[in-house]
């Protein structure tokens, strides 16, 4: 087991280093025209595939560090660069999580690298959980899978809505409902191959923040996929549907569903994307704040600027230091007894919300403007209190984790 530390290893530098650089030379450059596109960079995210950023091999390296901060930090160095273009990077990955999470070394095997593609042939893939009435609510999901056992078939129907890169993926993964008598506990994800007909994509959303990164719906008509492409499998699904069932009444253990798998294990990388723009919102407002004269000096020489800016690096460091912690607790075995890795979800997000706001603010007018990129990040951050589980759902984790009651 990896002992915990706060220093990185001279390969975790290096490939630190390699990141920041891409993310400096090929994202920020990039960063103001998709957004103003609110596009798919797909230059981009070809040039990442062809550096070997975007593909299985280089986000497995980093998910298989047996400290636990390969992908905090890689996800803190790209979105340093830009939210939107590095969502677009690695917004497959959590589909790829979603296989991992719940799917058959075979599964595994098969279905992830169609995911990515290839350099010259790129793709994307998407999880598609949250539905139209059914966002952290999971137990009202409504997209059904109705097995065919005559035909070894299921049949997906139904309306997923806020999926990145939902419509334009090659590969799809699904949540659905299998058992409605079981709430969240009633449900499966399933893999929808390339061009199955009957999945569409349906409004494509015009975003607040994070432009450059495709969000729309998915629909699902009398979608029909082969049994093998439920994750798991179905033995696997009617043994937990079968405890599910028995500890229905009793109110017993917790049978987790495979949506919040997914998110659990994601948790601490959102967290680090958040650090990640909140450390570049910062950095520019500091460097604005030593060069930019009033009065006759530069206007960090006066403390009610020097002292936001100290307080922001501290939010920073210490959001930092939760996000590594529950990311070292996860990938060594730890249960996070606290909830550790919502907590770092949710101060990470919550500090890159202010640190943003706080650096349009050092900034003045000229932060309110497009000519600085603090107004985009500022406009990207809004999103890490609110996708994969919301501020008040972290809060509501912790609180039920902390004190064992159902609160509400």
């Amino acid at each position: 087991m990896a002992e915990f530390t706060l220093e990185l290893n001279d390969d975790q530098k290096q490939v630190r280093d390699w990141l920041h650089g891409f993310a400096a030379d090929v994202i920020r450059p990039a960063a103001s025209e998709w957004d103003e596109r609110e596009e798919t960079p797909w230059p981009v995210i070809q040039e990442a595939a062809k550096v070997g950023i975007y593909s299985l091999d280089f986000y497995a390296q980093q998910f298989f560090d047996p400290t636990g901060l390969g992908i905090p930090m890689a996800m803190e160095e790209l979105f340093w660069g830009d939210a939107g273009i590095a969502l677009s990077i690695v917004g497959t990955g959590l589909a790829a999580v979603g296989v991992l999470a719940n799917g058959t070394e075979e599964q595994i095997g098969t279905w992830i690298p169609q995911m990515y593609g290839d350099p010259d042939d790129v793709k994307v893939a998407a999880f598609c959980s949250s539905e139209p009435d059914a966002g952290s609510d999971v137990a009202s999901m409504r997209t059904r899978a109705v097995y065919d056992q005559a035909k070894d078939e299921w049949v997906l129907n139904g309306t997923k809505t806020w999926a990145t890169n939902g419509g334009i993926a090659n590969v799809h993964v699904v949540v659905a409902v299998v058992d409605p008598e079981l709430g969240s506990k009633g449900h499966a994800s399933f893999i929808v191959p390339p061009a199955t007909p009957g999945l569409s994509q349906g409004q494509k959303f015009k975003k607040h923040g994070i432009r450059a990164s495709h969000t729309a719906e998915v629909v699902l008509e009398d979608v029909r996929i082969p049994g093998h492409c439920l994750l798991g499998g179905k033995e696997k699904l009617d043994q937990r549907l079968a405890r599910a069932r028995e500890r229905a009444a009793s109110g017993g253990e917790r049978v987790k569903n495979a949506a919040m798998a997914t998110f659990e294990a994601s948790r601490p990388a959102v967290g680090a994307m958040a650090v990640g723009t909140a450390r570049a919102a910062y950095e520019v407002a500091l460097d604005y704040a030593k060069t930019r004269t009033q009065f006759g000096r530069p206007i960090i020489d006066n403390q009610g600027i020097a002292f936001q800016l100290a307080d922001m690096r501290t939010q920073i460091d210490a959001a930092r230091l939760l996000v590594w912690r529950a990311s070292w607790m996860a990938t060594t075995g730890k249960p996070f007894t606290s909830a550790e890795g919502s907590m770092s979800k949710l101060y990470a997000s919550e500090t890159a919300k202010k640190v943003t706001a706080q650096a349009v603010q050092i900034l003045g007018g000229n932060g309110f403007t497009r000519e600085y990129p603090v107004e985009r990040m500022h406009r990207d951050a809004a999103i890490y209190t609110i996708f994969e589980g919301t501020s008040e759902i972290q809060r509501l984790v912790i609180a039920r984790t902390l004190s064992g009651m159902p609160i509400r």
